[in-house]
């Protein structure tokens, strides 16, 4: 009876991942056409415009995140199988794939926030799905600003090849230390953006 009990567990948390996949699949998608729109109006719009509401967004992040000691640390199973947080993260994605077009910083930070709020996934599994809606994001709007001639292709692959390796050490120490560890560089990721922008924003 316990060896059915958990079997039947694990194929629950298989099929919720599968779920999961399929979602951030379906957003990615979305995400490509959405960053690409964005990346097409970015001239149109100055940062300056805004910078100040990426201010005003992170500081309500960092806000729930630290205050809400427990957000994230575990999964809500059942949000996940809504149709309506399907719906509304495929949302979330294009409306934060547009922003990664105008615009771009702690977008990754979005959609760990989007994935544990809206689908219910602590943050180290709402991070792996981030990178999945990131990656379309990031094409989209590469795309864009590759035709119109605005890539420095020597500089960003530099910064590619030095961005992968981070990108593979900071998966392990995340698989290693658990979400514990996403809240803490989310934390200090929106605390430095935060400084950053404010800096650029009155200076």
């Amino acid at each position: 009876m316990l060896g059915y009990v958990a079997e039947y567990r694990e194929r629950g948390v298989a099929v919720a991942a599968a779920a999961d996949r399929r979602i951030a699949c379906t957003a990615g998608l979305l995400g490509i056409g959405a960053a690409a729109a964005g990346a097409a109006c970015a001239g149109a719009m100055p940062s300056a415009v805004l910078r100040p509401m990426v201010l005003i967004v992170l500081t309500a992040v960092l806000a729930i995140v630290v205050l809400r000691r427990r957000f994230g640390a575990t999964e809500r199973a059942v949000s996940r199988r809504a149709e309506r947080a399907v719906l509304a993260v495929t949302v979330a994605g294009a409306a934060i794939g547009f922003y990664d077009g105008i615009l771009g910083p702690v977008t990754g930070t979005f959609l760990v926030l989007a994935f544990t709020s809206i689908v219910g996934t602590d943050f180290l599994h709402s991070s792996a799905l981030a990178k999945i809606v990131n990656t379309g994001t990031n094409a989209g709007a590469l795309t864009v600003f590759a035709l119109q001639g605005h890539v420095l292709w020597g500089v960003g692959l530099a910064m590619a090849i030095a961005s992968a390796i981070g990108a593979r050490l900071g998966s392990i120490t995340t698989l290693r230390r658990g979400g514990a560890f996403v809240r803490t560089v989310l934390i200090c990721t929106a605390i430095s953006l935060i400084l950053k922008l404010g800096y650029d924003q009155f200076h």
